[in-house]
C-alpha cells in the first residue's frame, strides 16, 4: 500500500521531484519505492525521462487499482471513527397512539441527520413520561391532556416547557351498519341509549362528563386500555366508542363522525425539561422542531390523513 501511495503521487505530480515533496520523501526514497515495486511486480509502471515521468498502461492499471483502495480505506477508516466516537444518547417517551402517528416520520428524519445519535424510546403515558423528563431520566416526552390547562406552563413549578403539536378530537366510532353511519356529525345526545366501548381508562370521567352534559347516563360495556382494541369491539357489535382522531384505524366494517360541541378534545404535545440542559440540548431541540413540521397547518399529523389497519 505505501509503493501504491507512492506511485499515486509519481501520477499526480509527473515527477519523482514533486512526489518527493508532496510526501515529505527525499526523490531518491521515491525512486527506490517504485523500482522496488517494478521489481517485485516484474514489469515497469513508469517511463522516466528528463522531462519527467509518465505511466506505463501497467502503472496506469495499478494507479486505478489504487485509487479504489484508497476510497475503500478511507470509507473504513471512518466508520471505525464512528464505532469508536462517544455515542451521544436520547431517550423519548411516548404514548401509545401519539408514538404510532405523531414520531415515526420525526425520527426517521433525526436519525438520517443525526446518524451518530443513539435513541432509545419508552412507550409511556403522561403521568409516567411527564417525571421521567421532571428527573432527568428521559430527554422528552411526547404527551397529551385533555380539556384544561397543559401540563406544563411558562414560569410553573414543574421544570417543564410544553411544545403544543396536535389538536386531536374525539370522534364517535360507529359500526358501518348504524343508523347513524354517513353522518359527518352527531350529536353525544343522539347517542344516549347505546352502549359504549372506552378505549382509554383515563376518559370515564370525560365521557360521563360529556354525556351529562348532553342529558343521558352512558352505559359502558367495556373500558379498555387500547384504543385499536376498543375499535375492533365497536366492529364486533359491543358498543360504540369515542376515539382520538389520530388513533382512528379506518377499519372496513367502522364509520366515523365529528361530534357537535360541546366535544371533547385530545391535545398532544411534547415535554421538555428547563433544568436538565446539556450536550443533547441541540439534539432536543431539533427533534421537537421536528415533531413540530410534522404536523400540517389544522395541526393534522401530516402522514395520517388516512390509516389502514
Amino acid at each position: 500500500m505505501q509503493r501504491l501511495r507512492i506511485l499515486r503521487e509519481v501520477a499526480r505530480h509527473g515527477s519523482f521531484n514533486r512526489a518527493a515533496t508532496a510526501l515529505r520523501f527525499t526523490p531518491s526514497a521515491v525512486s527506490q519505492q517504485i523500482a522496488a515495486l517494478e521489481r517485485g511486480l516484474g514489469i515497469t509502471v513508469v517511463e522516466r525521462s528528463t522531462r519527467g515521468v509518465t505511466l506505463t498502461e501497467p502503472g496506469r492499471m495499478l494507479v486505478e487499482a489504487a485509487d479504489a483502495i484508497a476510497a475503500e480505506l478511507s470509507d473504513a477508516q471512518e466508520r471505525i471513527d464512528r464505532l469508536s466516537a462517544p455515542r451521544t444518547q436520547l431517550t423519548v417517551a411516548a404514548f401509545t397512539s401519539g408514538g404510532r402517528a405523531v414520531l415515526p416520520a420525526a425520527l426517521a428524519g433525526f436519525v438520517r441527520e443525526h446518524p451518530e445519535v443513539e435513541l432509545t424510546i419508552l412507550e409511556r403515558e403522561p403521568e409516567d413520561s411527564l417525571p421521567l423528563v421532571r428527573e432527568g431520566r428521559a430527554d422528552l416526552a411526547l404527551g397529551y391532556h385533555f380539556d384544561g390547562l397543559p401540563p406544563a406552563r411558562p414560569g410553573d413549578r414543574s421544570g417543564l416547557d410544553w411544545t403544543p403539536l396536535v389538536t386531536d378530537p374525539l370522534r364517535v366510532v360507529l359500526p358501518r351498519e348504524h343508523p347513524l353511519a354517513g353522518r359527518e356529525q352527531v350529536g353525544l345526545g343522539e347517542l344516549s341509549d347505546e352502549r359504549w366501548v372506552l378505549g382509554c381508562l383515563k376518559t370515564v370521567d370525560l365521557m360521563r362528563h360529556y354525556a351529562a352534559l348532553a342529558g343521558f347516563e352512558p352505559r359502558i360495556s367495556c373500558s379498555a386500555t387500547d384504543y385499536f382494541f376498543a375499535q375492533s369491539l365497536v366492529s364486533s357489535g359491543l358498543g360504540v366508542a369515542l376515539i382520538p382522531r389520530i388513533a382512528l384505524t379506518r377499519a372496513p366494517g367502522l364509520t366515523d363522525a365529528a361530534l357537535e360541541a360541546p366535544s371533547p378534545t385530545r391535545f398532544i404535545g411534547v415535554a421538555t425539561s428547563r433544568r436538565h440542559r446539556g450536550t443533547a440540548q441541540p439534539y432536543v431541540d431539533r427533534l421537537v422542531e421536528l415533531l413540530r413540521s410534522g404536523t400540517d397547518g389544522a395541526g393534522v399529523p401530516a402522514a395520517l390523513e388516512t390509516v389502514d389497519v
